[in-house]
């Protein structure tokens, strides 16, 4: 069964040195390669830009839409990127889901089974 795994930030990110986010990238590199390796991640996760590039679109009532700038409402974290996962259960998805990096810097991870039609 396929997961998505949304990975998001605090909106508020730590203030990191360059080293120090040069660390937190070779600790989630490393971790996507172990994972990788065990066939949990397939092909399709990327990180994602800031939310001051996203665009949201939603009705106007009317018929017609309206498009907004950054994301639809303020919240405390923003999804940073996306993994896509293979595994047996939801128990096997949160065990790999458990070992993400950011956690430590106060990241949250979300997983949920990806729907499949036909």
């Amino acid at each position: 069964m396929k997961y998505v795994m949304l990975i998001c930030d605090p909106a508020e990110r730590a203030d990191l040195s360059e080293q120090e986010e040069k660390r937190v990238y070779d600790e989630i590199y490393a971790h996507i390669e172990k994972w990788e390796k065990r066939g949990r991640y397939v092909p399709g996760g990327h990180e994602l830009q800031g939310p001051s590039t996203a665009r949201t679109i939603r009705t106007d009532g009317s018929g017609g839409t309206v498009v907004t700038d950054g994301p639809y409402t303020e919240i405390k974290e923003l999804v940073g990127g996306f993994m896509v996962i293979e595994a047996d259960s939801i128990d096997e998805a949160l065990e790999t889901a458990s070992e993400w990096p950011g956690l430590r810097f106060g990241a949250a991870v979300e997983i949920r089974p990806i729907v499949v039609h036909g």
